[in-house]
């Protein structure tokens, strides 16, 4: 390699490091601000005809928010964060896939779209930490489980709520 290449490579490296040493921005695994240590999950506004799916939803981001994003769970006046959001649709039996055999007309896969407005809130300050409307997922199920396809939807709206609040840090 060149004298000019290695020195100029040995000048970047140099930089990269010194640069994110005396940074004040320091790189923590991702997650939410330092201030965060506990979250309250609150029931979701649900406009949709489909009441368990408020329940559905509500107990499963409250188990993994606060598992994946390590934070302790808290009551809504105690938290330093608080996750709100409205169920804005849940769309069934879209169908996705059909039999193979002529003689039954019947489907065999179909899909569900589950949409929501969510946001999570810094309780200290009022700032709104991430927020996201419109957030899509889809959940396909066969024919008659339609609860399988709703599981798979509210894993994926829990999964994308915690890539957001995650990349924001």
């Amino acid at each position: 390699m060149p004298t000019s290449r290695r020195a100029f490579l040995a000048a970047g490296a140099a930089a990269l490091l010194g640069g994110c040493r005396f940074s004040p921005y320091r790189f923590q695994g991702g997650g939410l601000p330092g201030n965060i240590k506990s979250m309250a999950v609150l029931p979701f506004e649900n406009e949709t005809p489909v009441p368990e799916l408020q329940r559905e939803l509500f107990e499963a981001m409250r188990r993994e928010l606060q598992n994946r994003l390590n934070l302790r769970d808290a009551s809504e006046n105690r938290a330093d964060a608080i996750v709100r959001g409205t169920i804005v649709k849940y769309e069934i039996d879209v169908p996705i896939g059909f039999s193979a055999d002529p003689t039954q007309a019947t489907t065999a896969r179909r899909q569900l779209q589950l949409v929501v407005d969510v946001a999570i809130v810094d309780q200290a300050s009022g700032r709104t930490l991430w927020e996201k409307k419109g957030l899509t997922a889809k959940g396909e199920y066969a024919e008659q489980n339609e609860a399988a396809g709703r599981r798979q939807a509210i894993q994926e709206v829990i999964a994308d709520i915690i890539e957001g609040a995650t990349s924001q840090w």
